[in-house]
């Protein structure tokens, strides 16, 4: 069986090759309707390495767009939370100051204004 090192020399030499054979040639003249501008040349077209390495390590890339899909959601969930919290915070901070010191009033709209509404 091939060591990893070869198989990994192999996979990148045929990356390379097939990014040379299908890289657009400059001095061709395009035909009207030949290409469908919606898609992206090929050589303008950036793997992230690590989809490199799943192949590479024989697992399927589609494994790691699941996995990035997932590490954002959670990420989003997290920021929402922390979103909501500051809001209550700033909310509860703004009633207090207002009860407490009525002289600031004016400027705890302004910063509730600036920040965005009291629930």
């Amino acid at each position: 069986m091939p060591d990893a090192g070869w198989c990994r020399k192999n996979l990148t030499t045929s990356l390379s090759t097939l990014s040379v054979h299908t890289r657009d040639d400059p001095n061709a003249n395009a035909t009207p309707g030949s290409n469908d501008s919606r898609d992206p040349p090929l050589h303008s077209i950036a793997l992230p390495p690590e989809i490199i390495d799943y192949v590479d390590a024989s697992r399927n890339p589609d494994i790691y767009t699941r996995e990035f899909v997932e590490l954002v959601q959670r990420g989003n969930q997290d920021l929402k939370g922390k979103k909501e919290a500051f809001a209550s915070f700033r909310d509860v901070l703004a009633r207090e100051m207002r009860s407490a010191m009525p002289e600031v009033r004016g400027e705890v709209e302004r910063v509730i204004q600036a920040t965005g509404r009291e629930r």
